[in-house]
């Protein structure tokens, strides 16, 4: 029997560790830019792959990932694992839901963001194909369908994760722009699962039917997953409920039948992908799927799955020698001009008014992870080149990135801001000594004045002489004693811990345990409102409480603040 070697276990092994924290260090240093995760992700597999490592220590990137043999086989069968995963997970986001309830404005934004693209996505490839790259041998009529599918197609993930971080998700405007986005996505991959099933990979299977018998299958499995399986589905997860353990019992059952839904659609020629992403439509849409069920999913695929993925897309192509600016910057240009006028002009059609328009379309714009999942795919089976995978790569990150502040801007929309963007490891005191006021807000200015360069004079004097206006105990054994400073560019944060309390005059005649010192630009913009509601929100919790009571660190601090929900 054919199996590894104990070496190329090893290898394996060394793989996909160094692959997995490479990603996630990346990724995480990505966020804390304000930039989606999946580009850090990318740039983790271009330092690994040809385009750096290959580069510098060929034989050492040729070590743990090989170009071919059994161990490269083995971390293909993981990358198309975790693929599957992944679209699983985007699935479960879809809720068909929001199509029914924004009907007529969903349906017009999401009709025009696929059809002005595809128009001119496909009179490009099919006018200009040398321009594209096209690929010899492959049919000119195939290669004018991916490239439309290619601009048509949104990123759902992406779009959700937009609208969350802008708190206008659940607006009109966000149930609008999520509710094309899945119309989007549906139609996109409808229609590239068609294309796969033209292109001849593998043994067995449905690849070479005519295109329209492929069509009615492809379709015939999409209606039959989102009616009789959808239906199936949901009665069947309260038996689960009520008889295996929760929540690994359905968990176990979500995952079962999405790699059952991606053997049955990479057998009938379509691609494994498919099926996965048709299950998790289905899934998602019952209301017995709990909250829970569908966090765990989403938090187990995104920390172990979806890096080791995208961490592996740098591994195949070399960007440097491949990045043809051209190319790339003629990609990006129609991908915006199509998306952002198509759904612009299908949000003005739905009686939204100008701005609110373009902010839908620009908003749509986002390609992210599915674009390069689809490139990725196309690329594996011979459909597009390199430069054209570098291109839509490029593209993916660049509206991706662009959507979130353009949406933003036109909106009029401002992220909120939070204790934990200006608390500081040396701005937090965990044991105050300070025995009452007074010496409590001299010891947390000390501290901003040590940590800034802030005059500790002229920042206590402020401070103290504020508090003598209105005491700042509000309740619940907090404090937040508080100025508005000539000079400051930003607001200036302190925290401090006391075991025996500081008696801050609250309203309920608690001590004050938690103190936070918040010093403000005297035309702050309401900056200083959004912290104060943010600790009152954050702190109101008495869990919260009691576990920050107990904080050893700061980076203690910053756990409990990034993993505690903040209530709405």
């Amino acid at each position: 029997m054919d199996k590894l070697t104990g070496d190329e276990i090893v290898r394996l092994f060394l793989a996909l560790a160094t692959i997995l924290v490479a990603a996630r260090v990346l990724g995480e240093v990505a966020r804390r830019l304000a930039q989606p995760v999946v580009l850090g992700e990318i740039l983790a597999g271009i330092l690994l792959g040809p385009t750096v490592l290959g580069s510098i220590a060929p034989s050492f990137k040729e070590f743990l990932f090989p170009s071919n043999g059994p161990l490269a086989l083995s971390q293909h069968a993981f990358r198309t694992l975790a693929i599957a995963l992944f679209l699983l997970v985007a699935g479960m986001e879809v809720e068909l839901s929001t199509i029914r309830k924004r009907g007529r404005a969903a349906l017009s934004v999401g009709f025009m963001g696929i059809a002005l693209p595809f128009v001119l996505g496909f009179a490009a490839a099919r006018y200009a194909p040398d321009l594209l790259g096209a690929r010899s041998g492959v049919s000119p009529e195939t290669f004018a369908l991916f490239f439309a599918t290619a601009l048509s197609i949104s990123a759902l993930p992406v779009i959700a994760k937009t609208l969350m971080d802008l708190h206008i998700y659940k607006s009109d405007f966000g149930m609008t722009v999520i509710a094309a986005a899945v119309f989007d996505d549906l139609i996109g991959w409808l229609v590239f699962a068609v294309i796969l099933g033209q292109i001849s990979y593998g043994k067995g299977g449905t690849e070479h039917l005519p295109i329209g018998l492929t069509i009615a299958v492809t379709a015939g499995f999409a209606v039959l997953m989102l009616t009789a399986v959808r239906w199936l589905i949901h009665r069947t997860l309260p038996w689960i409920l009520a008889h295996a353990s929760f929540p690994t019992g359905v968990i176990g059952f979500a995952l079962a039948l999405a790699l059952v839904g991606a053997a049955f659609t990479e057998f009938i020629g379509i691609h494994a992908i498919f099926g996965a992403f048709l299950v998790g439509v289905a899934l998602g849409d019952s209301a017995h799927l709990r909250e829970r069920t569908r966090a765990t999913i989403t938090e187990f695929v995104s920390s172990m799955f979806a890096p080791l993925f995208f961490g592996s897309i740098g591994l195949s192509v070399n960007f440097i020698t491949n990045f043809d600016p051209l190319l790339c910057g003629f990609v990006l240009a129609i991908a915006c001009l199509g998306k952002v006028v198509g759904c612009g002009l299908g949000a003005r059609a739905a009686k939204m008014n100008w701005r609110e328009s373009w902010a839908v379309g620009f908003g749509m714009n986002a390609r992210g992870a599915m674009e390069i999942i689809l490139g990725l795919l196309a690329l594996q089976y011979g459909l597009i080149q390199e430069p054209m995978f570098v291109a839509l790569v490029v593209m993916a990150l660049a509206t991706s990135m662009m959507s979130g502040p353009i949406v933003q801007w036109l909106l009029h929309r401002k992220r909120p801001r939070r204790i934990e963007h200006f608390l500081h490891s040396r701005t937090f005191v965990p044991k105050l000594r300070a025995s009452d006021r007074k010496s409590a807000i001299d010891e947390l200015c000390q501290t901003l004045a040590r940590a800034s360069g802030l005059d500790y004079a002229r920042i206590s004097t402020a401070v103290w002489e504020r508090e003598q206006v209105t005491a700042t105990g509000i309740g619940n054994g907090l404090a937040v004693p508080h100025a508005r400073v000539d000079g400051l560019r930003h607001p200036y944060i302190a925290m401090g811990l006391s075991d025996q309390g500081v008696d801050f005059d609250a309203p309920d005649g608690q001590p004050a345990r938690i103190v936070f010192v918040i010093l403000t630009p005297p035309n702050d913009n309401g900056v200083q409102l959004e912290i104060l509601a943010d600790i009152g929100k954050t702190f109101v919790q008495p869990d919260v409480r009691d576990r920050a009571l107990k904080l050893k660190s700061f980076t203690e601090l910053l756990a409990l603040l990034r993993t505690e929900p903040v209530p709405a």
